[in-house]
Parts: C-alpha cells; sequence; structure tokens
C-alpha cells in the first residue's frame, strides 16, 4: 500500500485539544491530522493500521525557537561543516521530543553569517531530524552592557538602517527570527522593516527601559529573548522590558510573547513563577542550548568563544558568566512544571502552540487539530519520551523506556 494513502488510528491516547488532555483518538493520514467523522461516513473505511497507546499522553511535537547548537556542534563556528552539524543536531533533537526548531546564530562577524545561513535552509523534518522553521539571528545588533557570552569586537550599530542588517546577514532568505537591542539608534524603522517581511524580531541583549519595549511592540516587536536574562532587572519606577507583559500602552489586540529558559540554572523558580502567573498567553519554553548539550563537562565553544562546563552549568571560558544552556527542551519542560507547580497540558502548550503561536503557523504546528501537521510526542505521565513522530511516521522511540507494545508488523516497517 502506498504509505501516503494508509490510514492510521491512533487508539486509547490522552491527546492535549483545546488546552485539555482528552480520551480520544487520532486518525493520520497523509501526514496530517485527519477528522475521522468524514471516514466513517463519507469513506466508509477502517483504519489500515492501529496502534494502541495504552493510555499514555499524545501531545504537539515540541518547538525550539532558540538553540545554539549541540552534541559538539555550534551552529556559529563550524562553519566548513555547516551542513553535517545541522544533521546532527536535527537528529538529536528527536529523543527530547523536539519536532521542529530554529537553528541560532550568535553575535559573530558577516563573514560568518554570510557562510552560514545560507546552508541552514528551512526543511521539512522526517527520519532524518526535526524541521528547520527557519535560523534565528541573535545579534550583533545588541547592547553591548548585556552581552552576555556575544563578543564585543562583533557588536554593530544600524549605521544605514535596515541596509546595514542586509549587508550584515546577506540574506533574509532562511531567517525566522531576529534578536535586536531596541534602544538602538535606527531599530524602529529597522523592526518595521522585519516584521512586514514576515520575519519575528525579538527584543533581548539590552537596557531598553520599558518605553523603549513599547515602541518597539508598536513597530512590529512581538518576542522577548529569554527573559529576566541579559537585560535590565525589574525596578518598580521603571520594570524596562520586563514590563512588556503588563503593558497596556500597545494595540489592545497585540500579544506580547517572551522566550524563558527553564533549566534549573538561568532562571530562579520564584521568577519562573512570577513570568507564568503573570502572563501566562506569552511565556515560550526555549533551550538556549549550547554545543556542550548531550555532552560530558569541559571545554567547548558558542559563536567566537570559549565556554567552560561546570558542575552542569555552562560558562564563558576562565569567568562566571552564564552563556546557553545545556538542558534539552523535555527536561526544561518537567522542571517548568515542577517549579510552577502548572498542569501538565500549560506545561506542554509552552512548547508546543505558544512557540507556534509567536510564529503564525499555529494551523500547522504545536497543535493536534484537524489538518494540522501529525507531528507529535507520546509521554508517560511524568513527561518523559517514548516516541516521536513527524508527518506520521515514527522518528524516534525510546528502547528503554517504552512500555507501548505496538504491533509488531507496524514497528518493524515504521519505526526507526
Amino acid at each position: 500500500m502506498n504509505s501516503e494513502s494508509r490510514l492510521t488510528q491512533f487508539r486509547n491516547c490522552r491527546l492535549l485539544r483545546n488546552h485539555q488532555l482528552v480520551r480520544d483518538d487520532l486518525w493520520v493520514r497523509n501526514g496530517k491530522i485527519i477528522n475521522p467523522e468524514k471516514v466513517f461516513f463519507d469513506e466508509k473505511r477502517q483504519a489500515h493500521v492501529q496502534i494502541d497507546c495504552k493510555g499514555a499522553i499524545l501531545a504537539p511535537g515540541f518547538i525550539d525557537l532558540q538553540i545554539n547548537g549541540g552534541y559538539g556542534v555550534d551552529f556559529s563556528n563550524d562553519i566548513s561543516t555547516v551542513e553535517q552539524g545541522v544533521a546532527k543536531v536535527s537528529k538529536g533533537l528527536l529523543s527530547h521530543g523536539v519536532t521542529s526548531y530554529c537553528p541560532t546564530l550568535v553575535t559573530s562577524p558577516p563573514e560568518t553569517y554570510h557562510t552560514v545561513l545560507p546552508k541552514i535552509s528551512k526543511k521539512p523534518g522526517g527520519h532524518h531530524g526535526a524541521t528547520i522553521l527557519g535560523c534565528h539571528v541573535e545579534g550583533p545588533f545588541i547592547n553591548s552592557s548585556k552581552k552576555g557570552a556575544h563578543p564585543q569586537e562583533c557588536i554593530k550599530e544600524f549605521d544605514q538602517g535596515f541596509q546595514t542588517l542586509l549587508d550584515m546577514y546577506g540574506s533574509l532568505e532562511n531567517v525566522c527570527i531576529v534578536t535586536l537591542a531596541p534602544e538602538k539608534e535606527g531599530a524602529s524603522e529597522v523592526i518595521r522593516e522585519l516584521s512586514n517581511r514576515g520575519i519575528t524580531v525579538s527584543v533581548g541583549h539590552s537596557m531598553a527601559n520599558l518605553r523603549d519595549g513599547e515602541v518597539a511592540v508598536q513597530h512590529g516587536a512581538k518576542l522577548i529573548t529569554h527573559l529576566f536574562n541579559a537585560m535590565l532587572p525589574f525596578h518598580h519606577r521603571d520594570p524596562g522590558l520586563v514590563g512588556l507583559l503588563t503593558t497596556d500602552n500597545i494595540p489592545a489586540d497585540t500579544l506580547v510573547y517572551y522566550g524563558i529558559i527553564s533549566d534549573g540554572v538561568h532562571t530562579h523558580p520564584a521568577a519562573l513563577r512570577i513570568a507564568y502567573k503573570t502572563h501566562p498567553e506569552g511565556l515560550i519554553l526555549v533551550t538556549d542550548a549550547i554545543s556542550a548539550m548531550g555532552l560530558t563537562e569541559g571545554r567547548h565553544r558558542i559563536g567566537q568563544m570559549d565556554i567552560e562546563v561546570r558542575r552542569g552549568r555552562a560558562y564563558v571560558a576562565n569567568t562566571d558568566t552564564l552563556c546557553g544552556s545545556i538542558a534539552p527542551m523535555d527536561e526544561c519542560i518537567r522542571f517548568f512544571k515542577k517549579a510552577s507547580n502548572c498542569s501538565i497540558e500549560y506545561a506542554l502548550e509552552a512548547a508546543s502552540l505558544h512557540p507556534a503561536k509567536c510564529l503564525g503557523i499555529e494551523k500547522q504546528k504545536g497543535t493536534l487539530e484537524y489538518g494540522a501537521d501529525a507531528d507529535f510526542v507520546i509521554l508517560d505521565d511524568s513527561l518523559n519520551v517514548f516516541t516521536t513522530w513527524i508527518a506520521g511516521e515514527c522518528v524516534y522511540e525510546n528502547v528503554a523506556l517504552l512500555s507501548l507494545k505496538l504491533d509488531a508488523n507496524y514497528r518493524t516497517n515504521h519505526i526507526v
């Protein structure tokens, strides 16, 4: 049978739909989630393959909007082996339930962008790895005072406005998100032009006050890069970018999203709870993972800088400056749920539906609604990943944890 016409029914699931876990079946055909009513009443067909999920959770695949690398690969540094590095990370992410992501480049010289960006094209996922939604370029138009692990000598101004950005990146064809400091001169016009081109603008690595942030949102910015990190701390007379979570000085129909690193290192559990309780609709879990994710402690790279992993934390070499996470997405979800005491449904949507909405792709990704891409993950109640699926095909199974007894013939032919 043609795999494109095969009708697969996932039975005995707890599906994440409409912010709730509901006991229902999931039907998949041609890589999409379909409405079974049409199958029953119009086509009068039965499923070609039935999979008993044994009561497990079936949730949309996770979407990571900020990840610098992993498994020894650094997207901003390994410029001679870009394609191989991206392929390695894309494949590795499947084991953590990530079905789509934005490879992230930190502040770098122009030649790095010109070399790397053309080689990381948007690409559908599958057995080879997670879907690439486009690149997240974090810098170089950031504030030197909040540079973190970004090299000072590569930080730039908008000397010629939007043309400066075009000259820096070379092309925007493969760019999905741009992080910049909104207080920079000329930033508003750049934000507007990027937004008009369908690119998500995120504010971060910034000394911006609340008014700077509001102006940025008014011009089209819709995301905050790793809330609390690399920005002015909250102050009661001027809350800075953190104040965007509750501001009323932006269009009423505008929802500000914010990435937050829930790895137990970058953001205190109390800060996670404050963000969650203040503005739950906009919260997006990101890993901000670096090349050391999945590796042992020691010395590694991020962009132009050496880093050290010591006692489970990543620092700029020979300093105490944090420079990215080494926690994968499923671990961040589990930590966030415990720290915030939120529901399982919310924790999962913060890593799927919310990032999809931020990018405007919620009809295709981050959801189990009819017509969406059949990208999903099957988990236990502790949110450990059993299997990961892209376009209705199993692309990863956790042999050590898997308790789902799938049909033997299906396992043989369709599970990696």
